[in-house]
């Protein structure tokens, strides 16, 4: 099943975060928090003004992001855990 999102919300694979501390301890599954970094998997077209010109996405299929901690509708895709949220919940692009 292929998913393309549509208007300005966009699908986001979460980056896994790491397994261990600094100090070199394990983090159990049960304490380790979600990650609010992700790589955006597909976009749509964009939004759309009133006068029906489109506003065209700041970001693109490949770009790794940051969002906020409760950003997104959790979603399973070909039996992957993804993210859907609108553009704007998007903190910003890591370079």
């Amino acid at each position: 099943m292929a998913f393309k999102p549509l208007h300005d919300r966009v699908l986001v694979r979460r980056v896994l975060g790491d397994e261990k501390t600094k100090g070199g301890l394990i983090i159990p599954d049960t304490a380790k928090e979600k990650p609010a970094e992700g790589e955006i998997v597909a976009c749509g077209e964009g939004a759309r003004k009133d006068s029906g010109e489109l506003i065209a996405m700041a970001v693109k299929a490949g770009d790794r992001v940051l969002f906020g901690k409760w950003s997104g509708t959790e979603v399973t895709v070909n039996g992957e855990e993804l993210l859907i949220m609108k553009e704007s919940d998007i903190l910003g692009i890591i370079a």
